[in-house]
């Protein structure tokens, strides 16, 4: 119940703080377009709390449910307006207010990305560098002749510090280009420039981990079977176990690195084993039985040990990565933006048919995501919330009729035509909207029920 809650809370942290800075772009634009606001609502249906507050004395409500939010203004074509309050009516104002009032909650999305974006950079966070684990055979990393150990420092022309600039690089490349040159340094300080193919990303429709399907995995160390922790009062504490301790078998089955022990371990809840231990000059079999432990829904067995540290500097494999606060800025309006058009270019490969629509995500594979975001850190959380800010910004702006993207349409068509768009062909309009968000509301709940059924 506590995992559940805290996938929960995360959820709806992201989610309030997104919808509020989303209405309330609309909101103080309309205020300082002299529009009156009527309502800040978060969430639709009944409210479940309400205020008044302000010259205009604005309700501020909060809905029964809770995924999305709206800013109700003083509208003629809603209900009868006073004659002394035309004035500040939306309906009443200039297209370009109106435009100005509507884009108002998208940008807000971004705004709030680009600022996220420029505090991380700004602090620095400590990332993974793009150091290569050995590629499975018959990978495109393999066949490319990637190494064990090698640092990736370029791809085509562009610079690559961490794991994530190689990740986010790779995918742009992706999209547009059939391969792409990696430059890397070996352990010997040795460059060399290969060439990797991009096409297994693209052929089961972008589907799955890009990395795995290329064959690419961060470089993890040989870590020996030595305990560098032993937890009080728990099952190996009480068989006996020590740190220091080299685990070299388990009941018939030879152990060579660490990761064998765990999964070992992790398989065998309620069963009892027999560890070969060697501690200094002596050989000793211990017995343990492993209990049970629930995390994220998974049921695994445990002991209480932790692995000792493989002595490897730390710097080799991360690096803290912070930029001046000018610079910080520049790169988390280019991080914005982007991610934006990256954004854009997914969605028109969906329509294409060469991104697979399996790829949409619904409210419980992003609660999924925030979850495991929070309890990496502040500053992946935040990283988080900026990604879903733009895609809810960018989501918004589709020219869709009842998305803030289909009023902006409908006021450009209204600037061409030199009118505003009849009554009749926004009603239309609006039916057509919601059909196509409730079939990509549908495509996006079923996508997360098979993530949860298929694991």
């Amino acid at each position: 119940m506590s995992e559940f809650l805290h996938y929960l809370i995360a959820f709806a942290v992201v989610l309030g703080v997104l919808i509020v800075v989303h209405e309330y772009g609309h909101f103080k634009v309309a205020r300082l377009c002299g529009v009156k606001v009527l309502r800040f609502s978060v969430g639709f249906g009944r409210p479940i709390w309400q205020r008044r507050f302000g010259a205009d004395q604005t309700e501020w409500a909060i809905g029964l449910f809770p995924l999305g939010g709206y800013v109700k203004m003083l509208d003629e074509r809603e209900a009868p307006v006073a004659e002394e309050e035309l004035h500040r009516a939306f309906n009443r104002q200039s297209v370009w207010r109106r435009i100005a009032i509507v884009a108002a909650g998208p940008l807000a999305n971004l705004l709030l990305a680009v600022l996220i974006y420029w505090g991380v950079f700004w602090h620095g966070t400590d990332e993974l560098r793009p150091v290569l684990g050995a590629p499975p055979a018959a990978s495109a990393a393999a066949a490319a002749g990637f190494q064990e150990g090698e640092r990736v420092m370029r791809v085509g022309d562009e610079n690559v510090q961490t794991w994530e600039d190689l990740r986010w690089v790779l995918l742009q490349r992706a999209a547009d280009l059939p391969s792409v040159r990696l430059e890397v340094i070996n352990q010997r300080d040795e460059v060399t420039v290969r060439e990797l193919d991009l096409t297994a990303i693209r052929a089961a429709g972008w589907e799955g981990d890009a990395f795995e399907r290329l064959g690419l995995g961060f470089y993890r160390p040989t870590v020996p079977p030595v305990i560098g922790k032993v937890v009080s009062g728990g099952i190996a504490e009480r068989a006996g176990l020590q740190v220091g301790d080299r685990i070299v078998q388990i009941d018939e089955s030879g152990v060579d690195t660490w990761p064998q022990v765990v999964r070992i371990i992790r398989e065998s809840a309620g069963q009892t084993l027999r560890l070969l231990v060697q501690r200094g000059e002596q050989r000793l079999q211990v017995v343990a039985i492993p209990e049970w432990h629930e995390e994220k829904g998974k049921r695994f067995g445990r002991i209480g040990v932790a692995v000792r540290d493989a002595g490897i500097p730390r710097d080799q494999l991360t690096t803290r990565v912070s930029y001046p606060v000018h610079v910080a800025l520049g790169k988390a309006v280019r991080e914005t933006w982007e991610k934006s058009a990256f954004s854009l270019v997914m969605l028109g490969k969906m329509i294409t048919g060469e991104v697979s629509w399996r790829n949409l995500s619904g409210p419980v594979t992003i609660a999924d995501y925030a979850g495991q975001s929070a309890k990496l850190g502040l500053e992946y959380y935040l990283k988080f919330m900026a990604l879903v800010s733009i895609s809810l910004g960018v989501l918004n702006l589709l020219p869709i009729p009842i998305l803030d993207g289909g009023h902006l349409m409908y006021y450009v068509v209204e600037i061409a035509k030199g009118g505003p768009v009849s009554e009749k062909t926004m009603e239309i309009g609006q039916q057509i909207g919601m059909a196509l968000l409730l079939m990509l509301m549908a495509f996006a709940f079923y996508n997360d029920i098979n993530r949860l059924v298929s694991g």
